[in-house]
């Protein structure tokens, strides 16, 4: 019986040191995937993941897209690319997280917050880890991830990314001054999106600072943004605030409508390449955000290591004004001529207007992180 268990245990042990090995050897030959098949002239294959199709999210794929184009990276050639698109479901969006971090992809791109936190969470399970790299993120220190605030080097090695957190200060300050007797502030946000979370207690700080009160009311679906809305205009808000918050966002066309039959103006942190009826959108360029992670897609591709990229905040600041917003407002609002010359867009009556005025940079590491430039192969 005892030599029973011995040969029996010797069995186990052999097929456990063979598994072992077999595991080790395919570790090896996964991790060297994007290199093996840069050398062969296979194209690398890249999943694109967003949570849902809003202008702002949009725009990050295309100037992502127009990036790689520009460093070689063209869909069909030396690259293939599948995209994802979750349509804000939380369920589909964690599926998609497990089928690429399990796939066979040399590297995924996700554009939000959300789409950021499935992927890591699920990249923390994949054999390898697959590289990542992300953007249009508002807070990327703040979600969980393992990036640090402190020392933007220390991340997930596998990952890297921009965060590119909203200039809401300066929103509520160009408000102020358009409107001095500003007073109530309506927001809707969804307080399952991290983004939001950090974007919300941003504004609440900054209303407290400058004596206005922040009239918030909760949508965390579509369906609820029209009882939201109604809930904020019924408080009697002399504006409502829109925050890079997706489910807002979204459902842009059906707030401003309701605020203009209320007769007050919408603001928003979310510029985009339409005429949307916004008083002023004051944030990020989302195109140049998805043309500077596009680079770096390409750099990590070209055989860059992630864990030298630090994760750092990036956010080009466009000002597009809507001079037809003014029309039928309940209280006196402005549109000084030293703002209108600040703008990158005008709207009139006879259409959107590009102008020359350059982007700026603003947010926590702006003045130490210029806009980010290819870098080679390391």
């Amino acid at each position: 019986m005892i030599a029973v268990l011995k040969k029996l245990a010797l069995g186990i042990a052999l097929i456990v040191g063979s598994a072992a090995v077999l595991l080790y050897s395919d570790l090896g030959s996964r991790r060297g995937s994007a290199e093996s098949s840069a050398k062969s002239g296979r194209p690398l294959r890249v999943a694109i993941v967003q949570q849902v199709s809003t202008s702002a999210l949009d725009d990050g794929v295309t100037g992502a897209l127009a990036a790689l184009k520009e460093r070689g990276y063209v869909p069909g050639g030396r690259m293939i690319v599948r995209q994802y698109n979750a349509q804000g479901d939380i369920g589909t969006a964690n599926a998609i997280a497990k089928e690429v971090t399990s796939g066979d992809f040399d590297l995924i791109y996700s554009v939000s917050t959300i789409s950021l936190q499935t992927i890591a969470n699920a990249n923390r399970f994949a054999t390898p880890p697959r590289k990542h790299v992300f953007g249009t993120v508002s807070d990327p220190y703040a979600v969980g991830v393992g990036v640090s605030r402190e020392n933007h080097l220390q991340h997930p090695p596998y990952m890297t990314g921009y965060g590119s957190l909203a200039p809401v200060e300066d929103a509520f300050q160009l408000a102020r001054k358009l409107n001095p007797s500003l007073k109530r502030v309506g927001l809707v946000w969804d307080p399952a999106e991290a983004n939001s979370v950090v974007t919300t207690k941003l504004a609440r700080s900054v209303c407290e600072k400058m004596g206005i009160t922040l009239v918030e009311a909760n949508a965390e679906s579509s369906t609820a943004i029209t009882e939201a809305t109604a809930s904020v205009l019924a408080r009697n808000v002399d504006a409502i605030w829109i925050s890079p918050d997706l489910v807002a966002s979204n459902g842009l066309d059906l707030i401003v409508s309701k605020a203009r039959v209320a007769r007050i103006p919408v603001f928003t942190s979310t510029p985009r390449q339409s005429i949307s009826g916004t008083l002023f959108d004051l944030g990020a360029n989302y195109a140049q955000i998805g043309h500077a992670s596009g680079d770096l897609v390409a750099n990590i591709l070209d055989g860059r290591d992630p864990a030298t990229v630090p994760v750092e905040n990036f956010m080009p600041v466009t000002l597009q004004i809507d001079r037809t917003a003014l029309k039928n407002l309940r209280d006196q609002w402005d549109l000084p001529a030293d703002i209108l010359s600040r703008a990158n867009v005008i709207v009139d009556e006879t259409g959107r207007h590009v102008t020359n005025v350059p982007l700026t940079t603003s947010g926590p590491t702006a003045a130490a992180t210029p806009a980010p430039k290819p870098a080679g192969p390391k």
